[in-house]
């Protein structure tokens, strides 16, 4: 079952160019920030994920810029949350005005558990983190 997840963000100084408009960089920040969003709306915390003995590393990573998002713009980060493929975790998004008329950015990321004692990747993802990322949706 894919889950959705819905996260508003505003547009500061900081994550812009000089110019005001927003930088690169602030768009792989903002979908971290909704993944650990994501989690903690269904009880798991990073250093929860983290205290299993796990990491989550970004392995595939695509974005379109479709608008320039900008200073003060107040808008709504939508994430489609893919059912386990294995071990991978794959996220769609779309960065939008907060009335979905305006499309930003769309996005894919995947995701898979890391040990981060070895860095490599786990055959198996912890149980709790597995139920989550099997589909069970926040409310």
């Amino acid at each position: 079952m894919k889950c959705n997840f819905t996260y508003p963000i505003q547009v500061y100084p900081h994550q812009t160019d000089y110019a005001g408009v927003v930088w690169h960089g602030a768009y792989v920040n903002w979908m971290e920030e909704v993944r650990i969003a994501y989690l903690e709306s269904l009880g798991m915390t990073y250093a929860g994920v983290m205290e299993q003995g796990c990491d989550l590393m970004v392995v595939d990573l695509s974005l379109r810029y479709k608008r320039a998002a900008k200073m003060g713009d107040r808008l709504v980060w939508l994430a489609i949350v893919h059912p386990l493929e294995g071990v991978r975790s794959v996220w769609d998004y779309e960065l939008r005005s907060l009335d979905h008329q305006i499309l930003y950015v769309t996005a894919q990321v995947t995701i898979v558990p890391v040990n981060p004692k070895t860095g490599k990747i786990m055959r198996q993802i912890p149980t709790v983190l597995a139920q989550i990322l099997r589909g069970h949706c926040p409310n």
